[in-house]
């Protein structure tokens, strides 16, 4: 065996990452993320959120002078990009607002539900009117907990929003009281 000192590589894992102003990381993002900014921009974040979550997902790239360049020169493209993106939304937004929704519940005479109508229930009304919905955008100020119209936002992103009129009605054939006791005093 030579005694001589192998060099080790490093590891991407153990690779400096280049430091910011603020000695946090500096990356430079492929996609949009939420809290951080837009495709494009140039980020500094701390080195745990970089190498965790960041670099792996592929939502950034480390900033160097050449990805700057790149994207200095896809700008106007990238904001091409981004406009078509925002007018899709803002049509998608135009066609959910004049959508109206109903959804069944059991209720007692008063108008007031025995459970509630949430977020979940009001994206799946929405996706079977073939509206992708996920019910993280539904914006609800609370449960629906009476029958009547109800005016719910739904956030589509980027400060676009629609709304939409969720009707909640009792279930078909219900008096004011559970199906269960209903159909107990129709097989007499």
């Amino acid at each position: 065996m030579s005694t001589a000192k192998k060099k080790r590589r490093k590891s991407p894992r153990q690779r400096r990452l280049p430091r910011g102003p603020n000695g946090g990381v500096q990356l430079l993002l492929i996609q949009n993320v939420e809290p951080l900014g837009k495709q494009g921009d140039i980020v500094e974040v701390r080195p745990g959120y970089a190498n965790n979550y960041l670099l792996p997902q592929g939502l950034a790239t480390i900033a160097t002078e050449h990805h700057k360049r790149m994207i200095e020169k896809h700008r106007a493209r990238l904001l091409e990009i981004e406009r078509a993106r925002l007018a899709s939304l803002r049509a998608e937004a135009e066609r959910l607002s004049q959508q109206s929704v109903t959804i069944e519940a059991n209720a007692t005479d008063q108008g007031h539900l025995y459970g509630s109508v949430g977020a979940n229930d009001i994206a799946k009304a929405l996706k079977a009117q073939g509206f992708h919905v996920a019910p993280e955008q539904v914006r609800l100020q609370g449960p629906l907990k009476e029958l009547g119209l109800y005016t719910v936002k739904v956030h589509l992103g980027q400060e676009i929003e629609a709304e939409v009129n969720v009707w909640v009605v009792p279930v078909v054939g219900q008096e004011g009281s559970p199906p269960a006791a209903e159909e107990a005093g129709g097989q007499e």
